[in-house]
């Protein structure tokens, strides 16, 4: 640049106009080229957790990249922040528009129908919520959790036949293969306190029927089974739904 200088101040007369203009526009330049890098060049710094801005929230991109800090249910009270007077409105305020998908559900006997809710929040932490009625403005109950949603004592969709047991004590249960088929009855176990606001069902792994044929038709049909009948053993059980009730 100190040459540049001394060629300017050292041209005829007629030119040096010409020549200061050539100068100050690479000045400009070098001084924009200057703060680019030090714009570019400049130490990362670690990005600061903020709040997800509505209009995030809203993003489905972000479907699985926003998890919920707390999935405990409180059977009859709450499943993680949906109360009994959570409303479809709070819904949407609580996990975004785009992730709430409305649709009809029928009960096991396809009798009556329900206004229901989903709430997509990745495979693990969806859930579904059934409403009291067209309103939309209370809960009756909420089912379809994913697998990170667990009682205080540890109960969740994939628990086993056998960890179930050491919760419960025995306990008694439908037999497989019709409607309510492996519905578990709280009422006389260890969590008695949560009947009527918990219920549990259980199913056998997929080709169990298959391989144990025997084993799969000894426990099927609209009776009650104790869970200390042997057949159960091999059958691979688990628990495959969990419905909350609020309301």
């Amino acid at each position: 640049m100190g040459s540049l200088l001394l060629a300017v101040f050292k041209a005829p007369q007629p030119t040096r106009g010409v020549a200061i203009a050539s100068l100050l526009f690479l000045v400009s330049c070098s001084k924009v080229d200057l703060e680019v890098f030090q714009v570019t060049s400049s130490p990362t710094q670690p990005a600061s957790p903020a709040v997800p801005s509505v209009q995030q929230i809203n993003d489905r991109s972000l479907v699985q990249t926003i998890p919920l800090s707390e999935t405990l249910v409180i059977p009859g009270e709450r499943v993680g922040p949906v109360t009994r007077n959570t409303s479809r409105e709070e819904l949407s305020k609580m996990f975004g528009t785009a992730r709430l998908h409305d649709r009809t559900l029928s009960d096991p006997e396809g009798m009556d129908t329900y206004p229901a809710t989903t709430v997509d929040l990745g495979s693990k932490q969806s859930f579904t919520v059934i409403w009291k009625d067209a309103t939309q403005t209370r809960p009756a109950y909420v089912r379809d959790l994913g697998s990170d949603w667990q009682t205080p004592e540890g109960i969740s969709i994939g628990t086993s036949f056998a960890d179930l047991r050491k919760q419960l004590g025995e306990f008694q249960l439908y037999g497989l293969d019709w409607d309510y088929g492996g519905s578990v009855t709280l009422l006389g176990t260890k969590l008695s306190q949560y009947y009527g606001k918990l219920t549990l069902q259980v199913k056998a792994d997929p080709n169990a029927a298959k391989k144990f044929p025997k084993d799969y038709r000894a426990v099927i049909g609209d009776r009650r089974f104790s869970s200390t009948n042997p057949h159960w053993k091999r059958l691979g059980m688990h628990i495959a739904e969990i419905t909350v009730v609020l309301n």
